[in-house]
């Protein structure tokens, strides 16, 4: 329950700063790489608190980052091509959600412990963190390129 309360707490938070400065880059990638980092961190053998500790970081990282992510799209995209862009990512998303367990599961059997299936989530948030951060600062900039 810990975890889950920080992420919520976290959760309204980081949007009411998002939408207050009008930024969503920042609020995106800052909670994923504080998510992955409790995640690569998670991977080590630690305490019963410390594993709480980490485990409320990660749901800090990981739920914090939803409001501004879902935002984006219809920063960049209007009518059909907006629909169609957060069908996309939600798709993909699902496919993720599917597909991300078996892979867990795989690479926890293959190596006989989770800590390198944390480390490869862990390194998949990171990597989403960076391409936010290759997004454009303001969708006029990517308009005016056209």
């Amino acid at each position: 329950m810990i975890p889950s309360m920080t992420g919520l707490v976290a959760m309204i938070i980081v949007a009411r700063s998002s939408d207050r400065m009008m930024e969503r880059r920042y609020h995106v990638a800052i909670p994923a790489v504080l998510g992955a980092a409790a995640l690569f961190l998670l991977s080590t053998d630690s305490a019963p608190f410390y594993s709480i500790v980490l485990l409320s970081v990660l749901a800090i990282g990981v739920c914090s980052y939803y409001g501004p992510f879902w935002s984006i799209p219809s920063e960049f995209l209007t009518g059909f091509s907006a629909a169609a862009g957060i069908a996309l990512i939600n798709s993909v998303g699902n496919l993720g959600a599917f597909a991300g367990p078996y892979a867990i599961g795989a690479i926890a059997s293959r190596t006989g412990n989770i800590r390198s299936a944390l480390v490869g989530v862990g390194a998949s948030l990171f990597i989403s963190a960076t391409l936010v951060l290759l997004l454009p600062r303001k969708a006029r900039a990517l308009r005016k390129t056209k």
